[in-house]
């Protein structure tokens, strides 16, 4: 393991020894790495096996928390490994391509469209992203897949 990797499991307080479980704040490193934009880490954890569908308080996965990062290469690291692009948190239904619409992030917005995220699954409050998109340019990458049935 890397040195910069270890003092990383031990300044976020991980266990050294088994690296992909939680702190005793209820934190999994895969999520807070990811958060951090740390792909060096979430590579770690995930050649560790860290489990992939484990969520954070607001039922968040590790997508959700790198798409927040805007960190492309967590992102794409995630996707490889086989994280479930469509996960719909459990505070609002949302996923992470709604997240990453709603806030603007266009280019998480066109990973997350070419890894194969599903632009028509509904919020809670029965919203797409198509309906949240931000920018311009959002609205249009969705509202050509909404229209073409892709």
């Amino acid at each position: 393991m890397e040195h910069e990797i270890w003092d990383w499991l031990q300044n976020n307080y991980f266990s050294v020894a088994e690296p992909v479980l939680m702190n005793t704040s209820g934190i999994y490193p895969l999520i807070l790495a990811s958060q951090q934009g740390r792909s060096d880490v979430v590579n770690f954890l995930i050649e560790q096996h860290a489990v992939l569908d484990v969520v954070d308080h607001y039922g968040n996965n590790a997508l959700w928390a790198a798409c927040y990062a805007e960190s492309i290469d967590c992102i794409k690291a995630l996707i490889l490994a086989g994280i479930n692009v469509n996960h719909q948190n459990s505070a609002s239904g949302a996923t992470a391509l709604i997240f990453a619409a709603s806030s603007g992030r266009e280019t998480v917005v066109e990973q997350l469209l070419a890894a194969g995220a599903d632009p028509t699954l509904k919020t809670d409050d029965d919203f797409t992203a198509l309906d949240l998109a931000s920018t311009r340019k959002i609205l249009n990458l969705l509202s050509k897949l909404v229209k073409s049935g892709d």
